[in-house]
């Protein structure tokens, strides 16, 4: 009895403790809107030194972008318990200083939103906040929300004041909900500002991949699009992703998705990915292009389930939104996650594989064409806020690349046994939601989990500055990749043909590019080739002589034609034209397809790759 007693003294005491704990109280009133701007009151922590920073993020993670929130927030006030205002400095757009904190007790500001703002370096939308009094309101938090300095890691409790009749949509866990008001519970500000809020009339649909609960939640003021199509649209994409990894490391998910009746200020579309949710930012537009586009993005972002969520380095695991730092390996947190994407398609039947070969073929063009494909990875991912800006698209392209290249040297070096799906799964088990690797030290602890080679492979390819060998990576899988070429060769003019329908012989339509040989030869719009090469030339005959005329003659050879052409009197009047021939560079776009006759080896490499 005495050690019943005791245990009840401890589980008493222990509540206790919870209940007192402290805690940032935020209220965030949307009944009140005045002049496109909402109030924000929040009880705060004990502060035990004589000044503070109150904090509102200038970045956040997964925008890559400066941002600076602060400038969205005004009328800034500290209080202490008895509603004494107390001094405070605006430091920078993003840092309030708050004297004799030791007395603060909570703060007041108002909020605007970034959607229709007037405001220069517009926030893109998945990123943004939006008030629509009695329509709308979008509330990515760490858009309304700040912090002590120094007091990241308290609970923050949020209650959201709502206009009667709305319903907000959030994978951020409720801990109360009435007609009025929701309260949100997060552990700390990193999963606060982890989780969106988008209040709207409900219109929303939920299913089960895998043990997780799905919403979607979707605003669209003429109604366009519907959670249900929006449904049927991704959930066999998350099914074959549930496939991909085994199991899924969350028990839920939210798709919020805000459609624009008129243009988005930052003049892009897409979608911003959170540990459990992803935000859509998409015009209203016929919704079975919309499906496709929300299930591309969705495949995408769904996968970030796995990382940075359970995959991260010290520079995301503890986030600085104020002075941000860097991780050097975008190429797995975006590359590998949109690599994932497309593979957990493909390999489990949701994707033909020509499809998915001209989704390779696309990456590598993009690549090559739009981005420096000498860049070190690892040197963009580090300077992308400043000077490599420019090429943070390419983690879209090459990065997926490089996850594609590491899959199939992996599969190669366990004789299909290992893949970059294993991978990601071991390193998830390895480190987890909790717990950050070292960004100097990842290459190493990969190579470990795996092989020596491995270690070469970044060092060449991720480190370093030598090019994916994209021939000899998918060779190994039976694919032949030949690159786009340029090749010089004999020109007949570059001119355009349309069939004549009295005898069925070619006629020159337009002569508007026409290059140095046809302005050599004479060529007028309207003539009709009568002869080439001495050889009468009508709809049966034209590809095969104009074919054989490249190897038959060579560059500066006397090239004759003759051309009947209306004269001065309206009657056609054989024309002798006569000039050198002269070479033209003609591009051959890159193509990727399987190989014919694939070895025994191909052949099993790439059912391990691609299951096809």
């Amino acid at each position: 009895m005495k050690i019943k007693a005791v245990l009840l003294v401890i589980l008493m005491g222990l509540n206790t403790f919870l209940i007192a704990q402290e805690k940032y109280k935020i209220t965030i009133n949307l009944n009140e809107v005045v002049d496109d701007k909402v109030m924000v009151t929040c009880t705060l922590p004990k502060v035990t030194q004589d000044e503070i920073e109150f904090r509102i993020p200038k970045i956040v993670p997964g925008t890559y972008s400066i941002y600076d929130f602060g400038r969205f927030f005004s009328d800034f006030r500290a209080f202490n318990k008895i509603g004494e205002e107390l001094e405070t400095e605006l430091l920078t757009d993003n840092r309030i200083l708050i004297k004799n904190s030791t007395e603060l007790s909570s703060v007041s500001y108002w909020i605007e939103d970034t959607f229709d703002s007037d405001k220069d370096n517009f926030i893109f939308e998945p990123a943004g906040t939006n008030i629509e009094e009695g329509k709308n309101f979008v509330l990515n938090t760490f858009g309304f929300v700040g912090y002590l300095q120094d007091m990241k890691d308290y609970i923050f409790e949020v209650q959201v004041d709502y206009p009667n009749g709305m319903y907000g949509a959030s994978a951020l866990e409720k801990v109360s909900i009435n007609d009025s008001s929701d309260v949100f519970l997060a552990a700390n500000y990193f999963d606060l500002a982890d989780g969106p809020i988008m209040y709207a009339v409900p219109d929303t649909t939920t299913f089960e991949v895998g043990g997780a609960q799905i919403l979607i939640s979707i605003y669209s003021p003429n109604k366009v699009l519907d959670p249900v199509f929006v449904k049927e649209q991704i959930e066999p994409t998350l099914k074959a992703q549930y496939q991909y990894l085994g199991e899924l490391p969350v028990d839920r998910y939210a798709f919020i998705i805000y459609l624009f009746d008129s243009n988005p200020l930052s003049g892009k579309l897409g979608a911003l990915e959170h540990s459990y949710s992803s935000f859509f930012s998409l015009p209203e537009i016929n919704p079975f292009r919309l499906g496709q586009v929300i299930r591309d993005v969705a495949a995408h972002e769904f996968f970030h389930i796995l990382t940075p969520l359970n995959i991260h380095s010290e520079e995301i695991g503890d986030f600085d939104f104020i002075n941000p730092r860097m991780s050097k390996h975008l190429w797995m947190y975006e590359g590998v996650t949109e690599y994932a994407s497309g593979l957990a398609q493909v390999k489990y039947g949701e994707m033909s594989m020509a499809d998915y070969l001209d989704v390779i073929l696309g990456k590598i063009t993009q690549s090559r064409d739009k981005f420096d494909d000498s860049l070190p990875f690892t040197e963009m991912s580090l300077h992308c806020l400043d000077r490599t800006k420019s090429e943070y698209g390419n983690v879209y392209q090459k990065g997926a690349l490089i996850g594609l290249a590491l899959d199939i040297r992996l599969r190669e070096l366990s004789s299909g046994e290992y893949g970059i799906q294993d991978l990601m799964r071991d390193l998830a088990g390895k480190y987890g939601k909790a717990q950050s690797f070292k960004d100097e030290e990842l290459f190493d602890v990969i190579a470990s989990l795996t092989f020596p080679e491995i270690r070469t492979f970044f060092a060449n390819y991720v480190e370093g500055t030598s090019p994916l060998p994209y021939t000899d990576i998918l060779d190994k899988v039976g694919i032949r990749f030949e690159p786009e070429r340029t090749e010089s060769e004999l020109s007949l003019g570059h001119i355009s043909f349309s069939v004549n329908d009295i005898d069925n012989r070619l006629a020159i339509q337009s002569v508007e590019y026409m290059n140095a040989f046809g302005h050599q030869m004479g060529y007028q719009k309207g003539d009709i080739i009568y002869k080439f090469d001495d050889v009468e030339i009508d709809i049966e005959n034209y590809e095969e002589e104009f074919e054989a005329f490249t190897g038959r003659h060579q560059v500066g050879d006397e090239i004759l034609a003759v051309v009947l052409r209306v004269n001065e009197k309206g009657k056609l009047k054989k024309v002798k034209l006569k000039a050198e021939a002269i070479a033209v560079d003609k591009t051959t776009e890159a193509t990727l397809v399987p190989i014919e006759d694939p070895s025994e080896s191909q052949i099993a490499l790439r059912k391990a790759w691609i299951n096809k």
